[in-house]
């Protein structure tokens, strides 16, 4: 007998319960309805209802790579950031709701010109340009397959002609100068690294989650580097690690940046080191 979609929320759950998915109700609940295309509220009125083999074939497989840990975003293939959806792939990380504390931040300074380093997705220099509609951008990246994902957000959003993507190596590639310079680099220490969740150590670039060492080399080469590449008045804005705030603006303040602030994210962590050139 075919189970009803109640009998699938159910046993999903038990399921990536067993698989130690941090949250297998939600997670469930999310790529049923992404198998149905309705919305999760709708699910409870379906209850009754069964898949047809087409949905039941989608949905089991969904399951399974979720119960190996593969992350809903990568499943989905779309991840909500900001104002819009952003393809995702395990080529770029993951769009996080802690990121958005940099774009709202970014977005309190005046700016027409605006450099992302580590681009990655593009989720952060497409977010400011979608705001700031005479901008533009330039977003580079060490990695050809993030750039891929990111030319494909730019041209979803519609923003190829504002915003340029980039092979390159932190500045190495860069030329011109800019009134705001943002980055959300690899931060984190190769001890952090070992105890992170399977979905994230196992399924996102490594390369853009930890540099290795004590987590600070980016923050080093952008303290060296980012004043030559940035107008008069210019501002720098980097995501850190909820402990390194101290670290990175001693970093900046040492290479002579000045109005240094550490902006907290909505769970009041230290998440955002801003600057200004002098």
């Amino acid at each position: 007998m075919h189970q009803t979609i109640g009998e699938h929320l159910q046993d999903g759950t038990a399921r990536l319960e067993k698989a130690g998915v941090p949250t297998p109700g939600a997670d469930t609940a999310i790529l049923l309805a992404h198998t149905l295309q309705i919305d999760r509220a709708a699910l409870v009125g379906r209850a009754s209802q069964q898949l047809d083999t087409l949905q039941l074939a989608t949905f089991l497989n969904a399951m399974d790579q979720r119960a190996l840990r593969v992350p809903v975003s990568q499943i989905l293939g779309t991840r909500a950031f900001w104002k819009h959806d952003f393809q995702v792939t395990n080529s770029v990380l993951d769009p996080r709701p802690d990121t958005e504390t940099l774009v709202e931040a970014a977005l309190t300074t005046q700016f027409d010109t605006v450099l992302d380093l580590g681009t990655g997705s593009g989720c952060i220099l497409l977010s400011l340009l979608a705001e700031r509609v005479t901008a533009r951008g330039l977003g580079v990246d060490c990695s050809r397959k993030a750039l891929e994902v990111a030319k494909k957000n730019r041209e979803a959003l519609g923003l190829t002609e504002r915003a340029t993507l980039q092979h390159g190596d932190w500045f190495s590639t860069v030329e011109g100068k800019f009134d705001l310079i943002v980055s959300n680099p690899p931060y984190i220490t190769d001890d952090a690294f070992d105890a992170l969740d399977p979905e994230v150590k196992d399924h996102e670039p490594r390369i853009a989650l930890t540099p290795g060492g004590d987590g600070l080399s980016a923050y080093r080469i952008i303290a060296s580097d980012a004043a030559r590449h940035m107008t008069s008045g210019g501002r720098l804005l980097v995501e850190i690690g909820f402990d390194q705030g101290p670290a990175v603006s001693s970093l900046f303040d040492a290479a002579g940046f000045s109005q240094i602030r550490i902006l907290p994210d909505l769970n009041g962590k230290d998440r955002v080191v801003a600057a200004k050139i002098r």
